[in-house]
This record gives structure tokens, sequence and C-alpha cells, in this order.
């Protein structure tokens, strides 16, 4: 085996296990958003079992923009983003704009996800634990994205 060969399971190895843990992550995050979905359309209450105050963010008026449910949108950027990382295992340029696509869209979930904490934290003061879980689940498909770009691996080498 060549070093070249050798660099590349490496890149191989880490991609897997990169890829793999954003599909979990992208299929807690639409599992959990259809849930918070489900909860502000059917007007439910949601069972946070004793563990923060999801009614008083779930009834806020920031959890719904024109009448859609905040959670919708979630639900909608995890869907996509789970058919970009199955776009994204396609070799070329295709696979390679995939996995930009999902950088843009985790980058800007992540940061609408901390806006969104934020309005919890100090206009609610109520924390909801599925919006944290939501929140996470997004962060960590941003870090997945940057490990797939290989950015680090593109720097130019000292020396």
């Amino acid at each position: 085996m060549t070093v070249d060969d050798s660099r590349r399971e490496g890149k191989r190895s880490r991609l897997d296990w990169s890829w793999l843990g954003s599909v979990a992550l992208a299929a807690i995050g639409l599992l959990d958003s259809i849930y918070l979905t489900w909860i502000k359309l059917a007007d439910q209450v949601a069972s946070c079992g004793g563990i923060g105050d999801c009614e008083a963010v779930n009834a806020s008026r920031y959890a719904e923009i024109a009448g859609v449910p905040i959670a919708l949108f979630g639900a909608a950027a995890y869907l996509l983003v789970l058919v970009l990382l199955f776009v994204e295992r396609r070799e070329g340029t295709v696979g390679e704009a995939a996995r930009f696509a999902i950088f843009g869209v985790t980058l800007a979930g992540t940061i609408y996800s901390a806006y969104l904490t934020y309005l919890e934290i100090f206009i609610l003061k109520a924390i909801c634990p599925f919006c944290v879980v939501s929140a996470l689940a997004m962060l960590g498909l941003f870090v997945l994205s940057l490990v797939r770009l290989d950015l680090w691996g593109r720097l130019p080498e000292e020396g």
C-alpha cells in the first residue's frame, strides 16, 4: 500500500463515520421537528417530562412565521440535508456540490438555532428540551459538514 493509498483510505474512513453520523443526526432532527410540528398543529402539550417549559416556548409568538410552525421549517431543513447526504455519495462535482449545499443549509440552521436559543433563554426565559435537541443536531451536522468538506486537508502545507 502506497502513502497515497493510505491517505485515501484514511480519508474514506473519516468520510464514512462523518457521513453516517450526519445521517443519524439528520434523522434525529427530522423526528424531533416532526414531533414539534405535530404538537403545534394539533394544539397538544409537549411531554417534556418536567424538564423545561415546552408549552411556554411552543405557545410563544416566536414558534411560528406567518402561521407556519418553525418546527415545520426545521423538518424541511433536516429532510433536505438527508436528501443531500445521499446525493453527496455520488462522485465528482455533483457530490461536491451536495457537500457545499449541506454546509450552507447547516450553517444557516445553526445560526437560526442560536437565535431561537437566545429567544428561549433571554426573552421567554423558558427552555424546550426538544428545541435543544434540534439545535444540537443542527450544530453537529454543521461540524460534520466541515469535516466532509475537508477544509483542513486543503490548507497549504508549511515548509
